[in-house]
This record gives C-alpha cells, sequence and structure tokens, in this order.
C-alpha cells in the first residue's frame, strides 16, 4: 500500500514518523509533496514538488496543508485521483460536506482532527469518516492513526468541539506549565528544574485520569488534605476564575472553529 501526503509540515512528519516507527509501511512506499524538502533525509520518504504525482500515485492521501490552502490544492487534483482511493484530512472546519462539494464526487474520506502530542507519538485524534468510506477503510485508517496517536471515532458534528478540547489544548497545558514553572522559579527554583517538576506533574495527573477511570474531582479530592496546602491552592484558583477561564476560552476556540 502507498500512502502519499500532500503538505510535508510538523504534522505530516508526526504522522510519517508514526507509521514508519510502528512499520506499517515501508518508507520507500511514502510520498510526500511540498515547496519544501523537510522530510526526505530525515524519514527516507520519496520527495516531490508535484502535487499531481503523489495524488495519482497513493492508495492513501493524507491532505495536510493548511486549511486555507485546501480550496487551492482540491482543485489541482482531483482529475488525478484514482478510483477507491481512501482520502484522510486533517483541517478544522473543512466539514465532510464543503469536501464532497470541492472534489465534486463522492470519495471515500476520513476527517481527523489530531494534535500536537502526536509529535512525540502521544496525540490524541478524532476521526469522522463519510457513508462512502468501507469497513476495510475505516480499518486501514485507525491502524494508520494509531500509529501516532490514541484515536476516537466521533460524529461530524462534535469536530468543533474537538478542536478546542484536543487540537488547540495543548497551547493552554504549556501556559499551565510555563505558569507553575515561573511560579517556582520566583521561589527559589532553577527554571530547567521548575520545568521538569510542573511538566511531569501534569504528564502524571493526566495519566492517572486515563488509567483510573476515576472522576477528576475524586482524584483532585485525594491531594486536597484538610487545611492543607493544596485545598488552599485551590481556593485561591476558583477565587481567580480558574475554570471559568478555562471555560470560556473553550467555548471561544469551539466558536471560531465553526466559522472557518
Amino acid at each position: 500500500m502507498k500512502v502519499g501526503f500532500i503538505g510535508g509540515g510538523n504534522m505530516a512528519s508526526a504522522i510519517m514518523g508514526g507509521i514508519i516507527g510502528k512499520g506499517l509501511i515501508k518508507a520507500e512506499e511514502i510520498f510526500v509533496a511540498d515547496l519544501v524538502d523537510n522530510v526526505s533525509e530525515k524519514l527516507g520518504v520519496h520527495y516531490t514538488k508535484d502535487n499531481l504525482s503523489v495524488a495519482g500515485e497513493a492508495d492513501v492521501l493524507f491532505l495536510s496543508v493548511k486549511p486555507q490552502v485546501y480550496p487551492a490544492v482540491i482543485a489541482e487534483i482531483k482529475n488525478s485521483l484514482k478510483g477507491g482511493q481512501l482520502i484522510i484530512t486533517i483541517a478544522p472546519g473543512k466539514t465532510l460536506a464543503w469536501l464532497r462539494a470541492q472534489f465534486g464526487k463522492d470519495l471515500p474520506i476520513v476527517r481527523t482532527m489530531p494534535n500536537t502530542p502526536a509529535m512525540v507519538g502521544a496525540g490524541m485524534t478524532a476521526a469522522c469518516p463519510n457513508e462512502f468510506v468501507s469497513k476495510e477503510q475505516r480499518g486501514i485508517a485507525l491502524t494508520l492513526l494509531e500509529s501516532f496517536s490514541r484515536v476516537e471515532f466521533v460524529p461530524e458534528h462534535l469536530m468543533d468541539v474537538v478542536t478546542s478540547v484536543s487540537g488547540s489544548s495543548p497551547a493552554y497545558v504549556f501556559m499551565f506549565i510555563e505558569a507553575m514553572a515561573d511560579a517556582a522559579v520566583a521561589d527559589g527554583m532553577p527554571r530547567a528544574q521548575a520545568y521538569t517538576f510542573a511538566a511531569q506533574a501534569v504528564m502524571g495527573s493526566a495519566k492517572m485520569v486515563l488509567e483510573t477511570g476515576k472522576h477528576p474531582a475524586i482524584l483532585k479530592d485525594m491531594v486536597c488534605s484538610p487545611a492543607g496546602t493544596t485545598i488552599e491552592a485551590v481556593r485561591v484558583l476558583e477565587k481567580q476564575g480558574f475554570r471559568s477561564a478555562v471555560f470560556e476560552a473553550m467555548k471561544a476556540c469551539t466558536a471560531v472553529s465553526k466559522s472557518l
């Protein structure tokens, strides 16, 4: 099976790295089209500037360009596609109906929303196939996506929510880690060490949510001893509107995603 990518940026590189690293597809069976070659030397894949050759060659084609470039790219490649190809998109705001209209024909398309932790093999991806995706193609998409990410199939009306809770949320988490580290530095800890403590605490806490299956509130209460240090920190966070700030940020993110 040949896999093609139109667009070879960070996310495409993460996907390719996962696919190759898990031994799913050999590097020589992966073809990438982009204006600049950032992948062939690093990953050993085939590189070209010709979108049409990749579109015509691939059995599975990832459209991994910026959302604003989608109309031009689809217009360029739509007549070069061979029958039965599976198209996988990673652009926020580009619905299955919009994609169908741009291609002008019925094609098996899986709309996805990965996030940047895919770059370290710890991504979260939402996937939504259209009605033309066969059971076999759904399995192929799942296998490829799971090479770099945890995957959940979701109904399309939730894709904009996925953008705020997963696609964009690493930025919120990075800000939280940075803020914790800054406070630790203010209290005398060396900065590099502060980042390690803060990042490991976030990673470990997330792992507890996923692996224990316990409600986050229960896990929070486990840390909060009566009249202790943690409950005092929680009190200040609540006073400063921590939950509300996160809530409103995500609502704003979802609204922008819907408008794309």
